[in-house]
């Protein structure tokens, strides 16, 4: 008999429903052909990365020293690098950001994991407001603490204040918040990040503790409508890690790059920061990939031709909805959250397999009875979907 960590080898076995999901998707392409599969099951950017990613990688290739491109740079990430990321942060927010508050990353996650390794101790509690990203209960388990589901208000899909507060406690070492959000598209809105913001303010104030805000940030950039606004939350309350990842932005998935900015302006900031470079340290992240660091500084501020995301957003939306579903409009992402036809999602998920469409059921997610739907594909396979979607939704009626 091994003996072996048996955490982890059931999070080996048992893959998470979305991969599953694209696994069952990838040996139905080979049976019948792609053309005849309709999966929207993995966030995976389906357009191209600007011009100048490939021009910047091109121009780095042909005009750096190869020995110096492809070595380390310092366990935090590259100087120049990380003072460029802050000078576009203050650019854009004025939030007071410098280069010593960033820790360059292997994109969102390895963000999310060693910022919460920094931070968390054995049987503190982290909380998330449902609906959420699915892992974000494994990086927090893995470090030590107890996932608090807020529940989802249903209604808005916005943060349900009454309930956030009723979900602090002694324990509560971190809150995540997600927006533009996995899987619902949905952007918190101002004053409801502002009253979030004073309830854990007045909650660290009354347990006499610090209480981190997480911001997981990989959508930030992908809102579709001039109006709608994504609060910087380093400018609103002081205890707080931002989360970024330019896989979203510059369709970068593959490449696992993004970075951690620790608020200077939080009480110990210099020990957090530590913290978050000891973290990286025990988790094996030091020096994010160092050709990548220097591309994406090169290419601050842009970002993939999102305008093909509205396109399918705005197709499947009107479609869906005339059909007889119940969507959750989206102000951002590239996710559709669609309400069962039946109470049981994961049962509609596999009805739906029937007419070949791969969809994703919201119980990891921490919100029952919906399903997530993925629109980061080709504009021709929604179109080509919408017939599938139309007989799904006559089966119940």
């Amino acid at each position: 008999m091994i003996n072996i960590n048996k955490k982890a080898e059931s999070l080996g076995k048992v893959r998470s429903v979305i991969r599953d999901i694209f696994e069952y998707g990838n040996a139905r392409r080979k049976e019948i052909g792609a053309e005849n599969v309709y999966d929207f099951s993995l966030g995976n950017p389906s357009v191209p990365a600007p011009e100048a990613v490939d021009g910047a990688i091109r121009d780095l290739l042909d005009n750096c020293d190869s020995v110096a491109l492809h070595g380390y740079t310092s366990a935090v990430g590259d100087e120049t690098v990380r003072s460029l990321i802050a000078d576009d942060i203050n650019r854009r927010f004025d939030a007071g950001v410098t280069k010593d508050d960033i820790y360059m990353t292997c994109g969102a996650a390895a963000s999310l994991t060693v910022s919460l390794g920094a931070v968390v101790n054995d049987g503190d509690e982290v909380v998330a407001i449902a609906p959420f990203f699915p892992e974000y209960r494994v990086f927090a388990e893995a470090a030590g603490a107890k996932l608090v589901v807020v529940p989802a208000d249903t209604e808005s899909f916005q943060v349900d204040i009454a309930s956030f507060g009723n979900a602090l406690t002694p324990k509560t070492k971190a809150v995540i918040i997600n927006t533009p959000n996995n899987p619902t598209g949905a952007v918190i809105k101002r004053d409801r990040l502002e009253a979030l913001c004073e309830v854990l303010k007045k909650k660290a104030a009354q347990f006499g503790t610090h209480i981190y805000l997480i911001s997981d940030e990989p959508y930030r950039e992908l809102v579709y409508d001039d109006a709608t606004e994504v609060p910087y939350v380093v400018n609103m309350y002081d205890d707080t890690i931002v989360c970024y990842s330019f896989s979203k932005s510059l369709s970068l998935p593959g490449e696992r790059i993004g970075y951690i900015v620790v608020s200077n302006r939080m009480e110990g900031c210099r020990d957090v920061y530590a913290a978050v470079c000891g973290s990286g340290r025990a988790l094996g992240f030091v020096c994010a990939p160092s050709t990548m660091q220097r591309v994406v500084s090169r290419c601050l501020g842009m970002t993939s031709d999102i305008s093909v995301y509205k396109t399918n957003r705005d197709l499947l939306y009107e479609n869906l909805t005339s059909y007889g579903y119940e969507c959750v409009y989206p102000d951002g992402a590239f996710y559709l959250f669609v309400k069962s036809p039946e109470a049981d999602a994961t049962a509609f998920c596999e009805r739906a397999k029937k007419y070949e469409l791969l969809l994703v059921p919201s119980d990891s997610f921490g919100c029952p009875g919906y399903v997530r739907i993925s629109y980061c594909v080709s504009t021709d396979m929604i179109k080509r979907s919408l017939p599938s979607f139309k007989a799904l939704i006559e089966e119940y009626k």
